[in-house]
């Protein structure tokens, strides 16, 4: 039987313009993997929530060169616009929830839709994500993919597998891998096909100002939402957490060392100019002690 075939997908948007062109080549080469596609996908939408604030907001024209850049120098294989046609929108929320939601992303401004359509247009076996923040160490002999596929056989439970998060500690750890269930969509493997199994996916809402509406039924308040165009669409990651919680399905991290993630919340000039330097001790294993056993960088370990 031949290899199962995996697909890296990468969300791009406008608030990502200062530092894509570093963090996505280095994605690509820390995982030296022989995906079948390296894809980028963009997010097209208006900023809304929190991405509005977020400091250096590229246009979008600025986002299209960054990502033309990646496409001509064969960091990525193709670059595709998230899918915001009406039908399109529609039919693929039906099967993700069982129902349309009129709203395509979250309260904070995350792209739900977009979550979805990479999972859908996936061709793939497998599919891994990564925000295009993310930052990432595996030891060139080592395969972390092909270890979490490997334990994906083995355990039909498992949905979602990422790798260490935060460098190690120096206490090893005997299982293969911890369980959680919970979920977190900056960074997981899935088998495409199992995700199917997992659907539908309950819709949550934010809390009301409106006291008496948080008591009605969930199916209730989105009839009310697609109606009205109001209400606040909870995160797909709680919305996971919570199918995670009434199945027997659950979410593994890797204990293995060889390969950890980390991830950046600063966004400040100083981060963007040290992040060259990050990257270059990131590659190489290096990292200041603080930081070991901790997923969110720390910057003023680093700079």
């Amino acid at each position: 039987m031949a290899n199962p075939s995996c697909s890296l997908w990468i969300f791009v948007a406008r608030p990502d313009t200062s530092f894509l062109l570093q963090t996505i080549p280095h994605l690509v080469k820390v995982h030296n993997f022989p995906f079948e596609e390296r894809v980028l996908a963009v997010d097209t939408a208006p900023l809304m929530g929190d991405k509005v604030t977020r400091p250096h907001i590229g246009t979008m024209q600025e986002l299209r060169e960054c990502t033309q850049k990646l496409l001509q120098a064969g960091v990525v294989d193709r670059v595709v616009d998230i899918n915001y046609d009406a039908n399109y929108h529609k039919q693929v929320y039906r099967k993700h929830f069982g129902t349309p939601i009129r709203f395509t992303h979250n309260y904070k401004g995350y792209p739900i839709l977009g979550s979805i359509f990479s999972i859908e247009e996936c061709k793939s076996d497998y599919m891994l994500h990564f925000d295009s923040d993310m930052l990432m160490f595996q030891q060139p002999n080592h395969n972390w993919i092909e270890e979490a596929v490997k334990l994906m056989a083995e355990n039909p439970q498992m949905m979602f597998v990422r790798p260490l998060a935060g460098p190690p500690t120096n206490q090893p750890k005997s299982e293969p891998f911890d369980i959680f269930k919970t979920f977190g969509s900056r960074v997981y493997l899935i088998d495409c096909k199992r995700f199917d199994k997992f659907l539908p996916i309950p819709v949550l809402w934010r809390s009301y100002n409106t006291k008496w509406m948080n008591n009605l039924p969930a199916q209730l308040k989105t009839v009310l939402s697609n109606l009205a165009g109001k209400g606040k669409l909870d995160s797909w990651e709680i919305m996971v957490t919570q199918k995670l919680e009434q199945t027997d399905y659950f979410r593994a991290n890797l204990t293995n060392s060889a390969a950890w993630t980390l991830h950046p919340k600063d966004r400040s000039p100083a981060f963007i100019q040290a992040l060259p330097n990050i990257i270059a001790r990131i590659e190489a294993g290096d990292f200041p002690p603080q930081q070991a056993g901790e997923y969110d960088l720390i910057p003023e370990a680093w700079y």
